[in-house]
C-alpha cells in the first residue's frame, strides 16, 4: 500500500538525517586561516615541564608523580577557596594550575571525587593557564613568566572578595605587580601593572595562554567538540584534537573582542583579553616529552611604560563548568564577546538552543528534567498540532480510499503507467496527498536530534535523575534484559556487544513503536510486511546505548502520537485495525505452518 510505503520512507529518512548529519556535515572541520599580521615581537616560548623520570605510556602525560607529590614539587602555593571551585595557584610564575570544581563528581555518588580541572606539571595530564610579558625582540629586559619568583603581599587565601597581591621586582628597573581576584562562580581577574623606576620608557607584550600536554584517556564523542575553542570578534574558531598533528602548522588570527581556550565536554579553560582591544592568537601543538601538547594563546600590542612612570592591564580566565546561565551572564554583564559559544550547540542551534530553554523553563517548575521531557513532548505535540491535524486527516482519507485503490491495482495490473494515472486521478479527485503520512514522521527529527544533543553537551542534563533506576539522564537506561532488568543477581559481562544491552525503556519504546506500526492496516506487500515487523526491534537495540532522556521522550511520543491518530481516525470514521493487527502476522504464521509440516493459510 502507498501509505505504508511512505511510512517506512520517512521512517528511513528520518534514521538517515538523525545519524547522518551530523558525521558527514557537521563535524569540526579544519579551518584554512590566514596568516595574522606580523605584529608581535617573537612566538610566545612554550612553557616549560617538568623532565619526566620514565617514559611515558601511550596516551599518557609525562607522569611521574602523584597529584600531592607534583603539588609540592612546585613550590610554594596560595590556596583558592570559592563556592564552586577548590585548589590552589603556584607562586612561581602565578601559573593557577589546580582546580577541581565543587558541585560536580566523577560519579552520580556525590561521595566520589570531584572533577578534576586544572593539573600541575608532574600529573598524568598537565593542564593550566598562565599570563605574563614579552619584551621586544634584542631586548635582555627580564620579565615576568612561567619561572619568576613572585612574592605575596601580605597573606590569606584567594576568595571572593578576598584578592591576592604578588609582587616582582626584576633589579633593572621595572617592578611588576599582579592582582588576582575570583568571583562565586568561576571567573578569574588579573590585574598586572608595572612601575618604571628607570630613566628610559620601555615597552611590553601583555600575553596568556592554556595550555594541556596530552589528551586524557576519557570517553569522546563526534558530536561532541573538543579541543581548541575561541572566538574572534563574532566568529566562532575552533578545532578539534585531530585537526592537529605534531607537524600541523600554527592557526593564527587577530581581532578586537573575543577569547581562546581548550574546552573538553562539559568543561572549558579559557583565557580573556580586554575586550577593547586587538589581540593576535594563535593554536598550536608539539610533541614534549613524548607527548603531544597543545597551547591556545594571544598576545597584546605593545604596552609602554615611560620613565617614572606606570601601566596596568586587566586579562580574565574562565576555568570550570560550562553552565548555560553562567555564560550568558559573562556574555552580558562580564561582556565577553559571544562567550555563550563556549557550547556546542551544533548546526541544529536554531533548534537545539530553544529546546533547551524549553526544558530548562520546565524544570524551573518541576525540578525534574524527566518530568520536563515528558512536558516538552507534550508542548512539541501541541505545537504542531494544526499540521498533523491535517496531515491525520489526510491519511485517514486515504484509508477510505483503499478499496478503490486495489481494485485499480487488479484493473491496470499489466500497465504500470495506467496504474499510476487512475491512482493520481483518483488523489486528486478526492483531494488527499499520498506522502501525507511522512509529515508528522518528519517534524519529529529536528526535536529528536536537537533533544540528543542537548542531553549531550549541556551540564544540566549531566547526572540529572529521572524517578527508580534512571539516575542520569545523560547515561544509558543501566538495566539489561539478559539478567531481566536487575532480577537475576549476576552483572552483564563487558565482551556483550551494546546492542544487547537492552533495558527497560528500549524495551518500552520498542512495544510503543510496535504497536504504533500496527495502527494501519497490514501492508500486502510481505516484503514490507516483514520490514515493518522488525523495524521496532532494529529501533529498540538502536536506542538501547542512547541517553536515556531520549528514550523517555521517544517513548512518550509515541505513546501520544498512538492516542492522536486512534481519535483521529475515529472521528474520520475509519477502522482501527489495531486488535487485529496485533495478532500473529501471516507471513509468520505460516512459517510456523511449514516449521511444523501443517499446510500453510491461504
Amino acid at each position: 500500500m502507498s501509505e505504508n510505503r511512505n511510512l517506512l520512507l520517512a521512517i528511513i529518512l528520518s534514521a538517515a538525517v538523525i545519524f547522518g548529519w551530523e558525521y558527514f556535515v557537521a563535524m569540526p572541520q579544519m579551518k584554512t586561516q590566514k596568516p595574522a599580521p606580523s605584529t608581535r615581537v617573537e612566538q610566545v616560548e612554550r612553557h616549560p615541564s617538568a623532565p619526566s623520570t620514565q617514559a611515558p605510556a601511550a596516551g599518557e602525560g609525562p607522569a611521574h608523580l602523584t597529584r600531592a607529590q607534583a603539588l609540592k614539587a612546585g613550590g610554594p602555593r596560595i590556596a583558592i577557596e570559592t563556592p564552586t571551585v577548590d585548589g590552589s595557584l603556584r607562586l612561581k610564575g602565578a601559573r593557577i594550575d589546580d582546580l577541581r570544581l565543587r558541585h560536580y563528581h566523577e560519579t552520580i555518588d556525590p561521595r566520589s571525587p570531584e572533577i578534576v580541572l586544572l593539573s600541575p606539571t608532574g600529573t598524568n595530564y598537565p593542564y593550566y593557564a598562565q599570563f605574563g610579558w614579552v619584551a621586544p625582540e634584542g631586548s635582555h629586559i627580564p620579565v615576568p613568566g612561567d619561572s619568576t619568583p613572585w612574592r605575596q603581599t601580605g597573606g590569606g587565601v584567594l576568595s571572593p572578595g578576598h584578592p591576592v597581591t604578588l609582587v616582582w621586582d626584576n633589579g633593572k628597573g621595572l617592578v611588576f605587580t599582579r592582582t588576582i581576584s575570583v568571583d562565586d562562580q568561576y571567573l578569574f581577574t588579573v590585574t598586572d601593572s608595572v612601575k618604571n623606576e628607570g630613566a628610559q620608557a620601555q615597552t611590553l607584550y601583555p600575553y596568556a595562554y592554556v595550555a594541556r600536554d596530552g589528551i586524557p584517556n576519557t570517553q569522546h564523542y563526534w558530536v561532541v567538540h573538543e579541543g581548541f575553542i575561541g572566538v574572534a570578534g563574532d566568529t566562532l574558531k575552533d578545532a578539534s584534537y585531530g585537526d592537529f598533528k605534531p607537524d600541523t602548522p600554527p592557526t593564527n588570527f587577530s581581532a578586537t573582542g573575543g577569547w581562546v581556550g581548550i574546552t573538553d565536554k562539559y568543561w572549558m579553560a579559557a583565557v580573556i583579553p580586554p575586550q577593547d582591544r586587538p589581540f593576535d592568537a594563535t593554536y598550536h601543538t608539539t610533541m614534549l616529552h613524548g607527548v603531544q601538547a597543545f597551547q591556545a594563546d594571544y598576545r597584546l600590542s605593545g604596552q609602554i611604560i615611560p620613565a617614572g612612570g606606570s601601566a596596568s592591564l586587566t586579562n580574565r580566565l574562565f576555568a570550570g563548568a560550562k553552565v548555560v546561565s553562567i555564560l550568558n551572564s559573562y556574555r552580558d554583564n562580564a561582556h565577553i564577546s559571544r562567550f555563550d559559544l563556549a557550547i556546542d550547540w551544533g548546526w541544529f542551534f536554531f533548534f537545539t538552543k530553544p529546546i533547551f530553554y524549553l526544558l530548562d523553563f520546565f524544570y524551573r517548575y518541576v525540578g525534574n528534567f524527566g518530568i520536563a521531557i515528558l512536558l516538552l513532548t507534550l508542548a512539541v505535540k501541541i505545537l504542531f498540532f494544526p499540521i498533523a491535524d491535517r496531515q491525520y486527516k489526510s491519511m485517514t482519507r486515504m484509508k477510505k480510499l483503499q478499496p478503490e485503490m486495489q481494485r485499480i491495482r487488479e484493473r491496470f495490473a499489466d500497465d504500470k503507467v495506467r496504474q499510476q494515472q487512475e491512482m493520481m486521478e483518483l488523489y486528486k479527485r478526492e483531494k488527499v496527498n499520498p506522502v501525507s503520512g511522512c509529515l508528522p514522521i518528519l517534524l519529529q527529527i529536528p526535536v529528536f536530534f536537537s533533544l540528543y544533543k542537548v542531553l549531550f553537551v549541556t551540564i544540566e542534563m549531566r547526572h540529572a535523575p529521572f524517578f527508580g533506576w534512571i539516575q542520569d539522564l545523560s547515561a544509558a537506561d543501566p538495566t539489561s534484559f539478559l539478567n531481566l532488568y536487575g532480577l537475576l543477581p549476576y552483572s552483564i559481562p563487558d565482551f556483550i556487544p551494546w546492542f544487547l544491552h537492552i533495558g527497560v525503556w528500549p524495551t518500552l519504546m520498542g512495544i510503543s513503536q510496535w504497536v504504533q506500526t500496527k495502527m494501519n492496516p497490514a501492508p500486502a506487500d510481505p516484503v514490507q510486511a516483514k520490514m515493518f515487523t522488525y523495524l521496532p526491534v532494529f529501533y529498540t537495540a538502536l536506542m538501547s546505548s542512547f541517553p536515556a532522556g531520549l528514550v523517555i521522550y521517544w517513548t512518550w511520543n509515541n505513546v501520544l502520537t498512538i492516542l492522536q491518530q486512534y481519535v483521529m481516525m475515529r472521528r474520520q470514521g475509519v477502522p482501527v485495525h489495531l486488535i487485529e493487527n496485533l495478532k500473529m502476522p501471516r507471513w509468520l504464521a505460516n512459517l510456523r505452518q511449514r516449521i511444523s509440516g501443517a499446510k500453510p493459510a491461504e
